[in-house]
């Protein structure tokens, strides 16, 4: 059996885009149970809720939601179970240090598979007011019309 290529995307955060500044983004393993990796081979996990946070020298990825497989028996996972994450030792005290400085959280922006391992997208993140998410909204329908307009203006000149 062929091993599988590429990068396969089960599930974004697009809500966390929107919810806050972006600082820095890293990649780390996780470590999942054999129904969970059937479920998402499926397709199937919401970010929405999902946070990380880092205890001692380990860092954890709670409140994402992995629901139980169809075909899963008395071996199915709890839905919303915390998970390890894998990323190395430096990466962690790194993380940590920038999480302790203050304003900033860890949040998943994506879950995938990245050659055939589940991999997430984790985010050094701090959180939007209200006003500066209404910036930014007007901010792209602006450029959305801008280009638009752009659009017409050359279609009748031809």
């Amino acid at each position: 059996m062929p091993r599988e290529q590429g990068r396969k995307v089960v599930a974004t955060n697009r809500k966390a885009r929107h919810d806050y500044t972006i600082e820095d983004t890293y990649e780390a393993g996780l470590v999942l149970t054999g129904t969970e990796v059937k479920s998402l081979r499926q397709g199937r996990a919401s970010l929405v809720d999902g946070y990380a946070y880092i205890d001692g020298d380990q860092a954890y990825l709670d409140a994402v939601h992995i629901p139980e497989y169809n075909q899963g028996t008395w071996t199915n996972h709890p839905p919303r179970r915390t998970r390890k994450l894998l990323l190395h030792k430096a990466q962690i005290l790194k993380l940590h240090s920038q999480v302790r400085e203050g304003g900033y959280t860890l949040v998943p922006l994506s879950l995938y598979f990245s050659d055939g391992k589940a991999k997430v997208e984790l985010a050094v993140a701090k959180g939007k007011r209200e006003y500066d998410k209404r910036h930014a909204l007007r901010e792209r329908q602006d450029k959305r019309e801008a280009e638009r307009a752009m659009r017409t203006r050359n279609n009748l000149g031809e």
